[in-house]
Formats: C-alpha cells, structure tokens, sequence
C-alpha cells in the first residue's frame, strides 16, 4: 500500500516507518527538516521536505496515498515559547489535515489522538486533541478514520531527572497509589502498522498502553534502575506545580494547561480508558527504565 507518513523520524514515526518498510509498503515521510531526507531515504522512503501548516504542500502529498497517518506536533521547544499558544496552533494544524485529505480524495486515514481527546472538559492541554478528533470527525463520512488515543508516554518522565538529580525525589500535582496507564512509543508504533493491515470500516477509537503503575510504584522503579532505592514521588499542590512550572521557563499558558491535565489524573482523565482498556504492550517501565531512563539519568 501507498502510505504517507506524518511526523518525520520521531519517536512513533520512525519505528512505524521501519515496521511498514520491513513488510513491503510503499512509504512517504513527512518532514519539516530537509537534513532529515539523507535518513529517511536511507531506510527506504521517500522524503517530502514540508510542514504541517501548509495545506497546499500536506494535499499534494497526500494524493494518490492509500493511507495517511496523521500526527499533530509542533517540535522541541514549544513549551517555552511564550509567543505560542499550543492549543490554537495543533487545532490549526487539524484543520489543514482536514482540508488537505478532502481535498487529495484520501479514504483512509488513522490519527494519533491521546488520552483525553474524548472530552472538552477537565484534560487541560490535552484539549487540542479533543479538537482536532472532531474536526476531522467532519470529513465526508466514506473517509474511514482509526483514532489511536495512546496514555502517557514512558519518554515524558525524562523531565522527572532534574529534581531526581537534586533532590532525589519526583515533585507533581498528583501521586499516590492508584495505578494509571504508561506506554512505550515502540508500542504505538506496533499497533498502528497492525491497524495499517486490518480493515477500515467508518470511525473506530483504540487505546494503546504498555504498563499500568501507580506514582510510588513508578518512583520504585526508576529508582532501582538508577541506584536511588529511596526515591521518592512527592505530591504537591496545583499553584506549587504552576510555578515551579512558569519558574522554569514554562509559557504561563501552557503551564496552566499542563497542570489542568495533570489534576485530571485524579479525577475522569480515565474514565472513557477504564471502559475500554485494551490489551498492554510488551514493553514494561522496569525495561524502559533500565535501559533508556538510566542512559539518560547518567548522561544528564
């Protein structure tokens, strides 16, 4: 199959890329980089140097595409860009998917949503992937769409490293012992090539996890990955959170919505996963963080 993908080499799109190639697909990436297009060509697809905020560019790339995978991202460094606001931008971003897959006659579309883009209300940042899943729910309705809504990413507690460093401890607006969802990005990549090769029939929803852990059962396990058996997961307030957050350098904005997702934890964030958990992937934390966090702790 013709398959475009979105989201250059990053940490979904390049195992995808690799998964798709191995079993004989004919693929394009995406890329806003023309340094990227040596790599991507090097595996085996083609390059298309362009952006996603360029309806033009994504329709005619689109054409003649059996399948489009579709990703919203606005790269490195977002978070501090005080000039940006997420939310408007990535809606924008699914509006040009939208205009452009019309527009190019795609039939066949799998989005990466997340957790949380089945409401607008109490997921904070998490709001633009609500947005965007109903803008292209209006797409003409023999456009067969796969949403995959993955949970959090086992990559973001990277940012746990700094006061892990300092302070030997993970400081954030929600903890405790109840068990939420982690997921490997090896493991969305594995399920969205399955659903590459399954049929498309109309609108379908997935949730993709690998792990489910609580708070204090996370900090056990980095810690022993790293040699801090003691460390500690720290519940602190929301106005704490948003500070420390805003301190760092953090878009007033986003840090808002960064906290409001993370309060979210503790009350429906879930709730449309928990009735439709899927089946964990293969990759645990304790792999992840013997391998990947305590390179990057160690690095750091």
């Amino acid at each position: 199959m013709k398959i475009v993908i979105t989201g250059s080499l990053g940490h979904i799109s390049r195992p995808l890329t690799e998964i798709l190639l191995s079993k004989g697909h004919d693929l394009t990436v995406i890329s806003s980089k023309e340094s990227r297009r040596a790599e991507i060509e090097a595996l085996g697809a083609r390059a298309a140097i362009g952006t996603m905020k360029d309806p033009a560019f994504l329709t005619e790339t689109f054409r003649r595409a059996d399948i489009v995978y579709a990703m919203e991202t606005l790269g490195a460094g977002a978070f501090m860009d005080h000039s940006l606001d997420i939310v408007a931008e990535i809606t924008q971003i699914g509006r040009n998917y939208r205009e452009s897959i019309a527009t190019a006659g795609v039939k066949k579309v799998i989005h990466l949503s997340s957790i949380g883009g089945h409401t607008d209300q109490g997921n904070g940042m998490l709001n633009f992937h609500y947005n965007v899943e109903q803008i292209l729910a209006s797409l003409p309705a023999d456009v067969s769409i796969k949403t995959m809504r993955p949970v959090g990413f086992y990559y973001n507690m990277l940012g746990f490293i700094p006061t892990i460093k300092s302070q030997n401890a993970i400081f954030q607006n929600y903890g405790g012992d109840k068990k939420e969802p982690w997921v490997a990005p090896a493991d969305i990549a594995a399920v969205i090539a399955e659903e590459m090769e399954l049929p498309f029939e109309g609108r379908t929803v997935r949730y993709i996890a690998s792990d489910e852990l609580s708070p204090n059962e996370v900090a056990q396990i980095l810690g022993a990955a790293i040699g801090r058996p003691d460390l500690r997961w720290i519940e602190i307030s929301d106005a704490q959170m948003e500070q420390a957050l805003i301190g760092a350098g953090m878009n007033p904005t986003t840090a808002r919505g960064y906290v409001e997702m993370n309060a979210g934890r503790r009350t429906g964030l879930y709730e449309d996963y928990n009735k439709h958990r899927p089946v964990l992937g293969p990759t645990k934390l304790a792999d992840y963080a013997k391998g990947v966090f305590a390179r990057a702790y160690q690095q750091a």
